[in-house]
């Protein structure tokens, strides 16, 4: 929250919401060390479990709401395999159903107070982006061979053009991890720290109003746009797969 500095004025901080912090004392962080990212991402693997596996349980055939919920999601995401990927790519719709689950629920989980958003760290969305990367690159060479080079290759385009063209598509291509995961981490982080400099406002009880509506849209902006950036990182990695399925196409 805001609090006054002499000579001053407001001084805030909305990116400590980002730091990264040891669970047990303090100190300095390892790789082993737990951490706020290591509980929120448990309890994203958690919550996905028991939306999944124990509410869906039953197998209702009058769904209750959570089994409404996996089995829209799963609906969904299977959808969007078929129609990008085609039928080829359904046999990696459990990779791809895994990896949306993950990202939406870490999205909403974020949004709940003194709660911690794995997602906006570069460090976690660039291993999920690093490891469709690797995947969709082994897979290209292992489906096709070295005709999944032709991926880089513009047939279509007049032949001097084409190795100008070839080393763009290359150069894309390799920079497709950093969008991907950089997409994601800025969407998130900017939407919360924008709340939280709001948020830092409310305490003047002047603009207390107008920050408390300005929290609530932004809030509200912020559930829609976990939803999107789930949904964009899981349709890019579904038109990645097309591609090392057809590179040709």
């Amino acid at each position: 929250m805001a609090t006054e500095a002499e000579g001053t004025g407001l001084v805030f901080h909305p990116m400590d919401q980002f730091i990264v912090k040891p669970l047990f004392g303090e100190g300095p962080i390892h790789w082993y060390t737990p951490t706020n990212v290591t509980l929120w991402m448990g309890l994203t693997v958690l919550a996905i479990i028991l939306v999944l596996v124990v509410g869906t349980r039953g197998r209702a055939v009058v769904p209750t709401r959570i089994q409404s919920i996996a089995e829209l999601a799963y609906g969904f995401v299977h959808k969007m395999v078929e129609d990008v990927a085609g039928k080829d790519g359904l046999k990696y719709f459990p990779y791809i159903f895994t990896l949306f689950m993950f990202i939406v629920f870490a999205n909403f989980l974020g949004l709940l107070p003194r709660a911690f958003t794995a997602t906006s760290h570069i460090a976690v969305t660039g291993v999920l982006a690093l490891m469709v990367f690797v995947s969709v690159t082994v897979l290209g060479f292992v489906k096709n061979g070295a005709s999944f080079l032709g991926l880089f290759w513009v047939a279509s385009a007049p032949l001097a053009l084409r190795p100008v063209l070839a080393l763009i598509e290359v150069i894309s291509y390799f920079v497709r991890p950093v969008s991907h995961s950089i997409r994601l981490a800025g969407n998130m982080m900017a939407g919360h720290a924008v709340i939280k400099v709001f948020a830092g406002f409310a305490a003047i009880a002047v603009i207390s109003p107008l920050s408390i509506a300005a929290i609530t849209a932004m809030y509200g902006l912020e559930i829609l746009v976990s939803f999107i950036q789930a949904y964009v990182f899981t349709i890019l990695t579904c038109v990645y797969l097309k591609d090392a399925l057809h590179p040709h196409h």
